[in-house]
């Protein structure tokens, strides 16, 4: 498993978010290696994207690495979960790709462990569980997707790619309608999409 070159991430957000599936997403850690295929993205394509954390050039400690070079690593905390994302586009432009979901490829019972759960399907089936699955945290925030421990390497190219809008970003205006969202079609991996209540 050889990391991807710098090049591979120099791509619009919306085309790198296709591109990223069927890659693999590797973690090095101490306890062993983990990975999974990237079956899942959302593309969030900064300043006039509302859902972006970037929007309106939104510059903050947390937001300053989406405008990096392409390649990096974008982890953040929300709702006591690391998310992690793969900064794209040019230096200056705040975009980045949120990787969703992921098909467990190696260190199975590592991921098991950390998960505390035997249920295969539901190991790496949504952008929590993969970071803790895999064992990325905020400490890899800053890291470049181009060498370990953290790193994404080539794959298997998905037969199809499924489009439609993000999850989870209701408060964004039509942003939440945006079909800015990519998964391989029929992966048992992928999210699923709970709806609202009804208000």
């Amino acid at each position: 498993m050889e990391p991807l070159p710098l090049e591979f991430f120099k791509k619009p957000a919306l085309e790198l978010a296709k591109e990223l599936l069927g890659y693999l997403l590797v973690k090095e850690t101490s306890e062993g290696v983990a990975s999974g295929y990237i079956v899942e993205t959302e593309a969030y394509i900064g300043p006039g994207d509302r859902a972006a954390h970037s929007y309106g050039n939104r510059r903050t400690k947390r937001t300053e690495i989406m405008f990096g070079e392409a390649g990096l690593v974008y982890t953040y905390v929300m709702h006591t979960h690391t998310l992690v994302n793969v900064v794209s586009g040019p230096l200056e432009k705040p975009e980045a790709i949120l990787i969703r979901a992921v098909e467990p490829f190696s260190g199975l019972e590592l991921m098991k462990k950390r998960r505390g759960t035997e249920n295969l399907k539901n190991l790496t089936n949504g952008p929590g569980k993969l970071t803790k699955a895999l064992g990325i945290t905020m400490d890899d925030y800053g890291h470049s997707f181009t060498q370990p421990p953290l790193f994404i390497a080539s794959g298997k190219r998905p037969d199809e790619i499924s489009i439609g809008p993000r999850i989870g970003i209701d408060n964004t205006g039509e942003a939440k309608d945006y079909p800015w969202r990519f998964w391989v079609t029929g992966n048992a991996f992928v999210s699923r999409h709970r709806k609202s209540p009804a208000k």
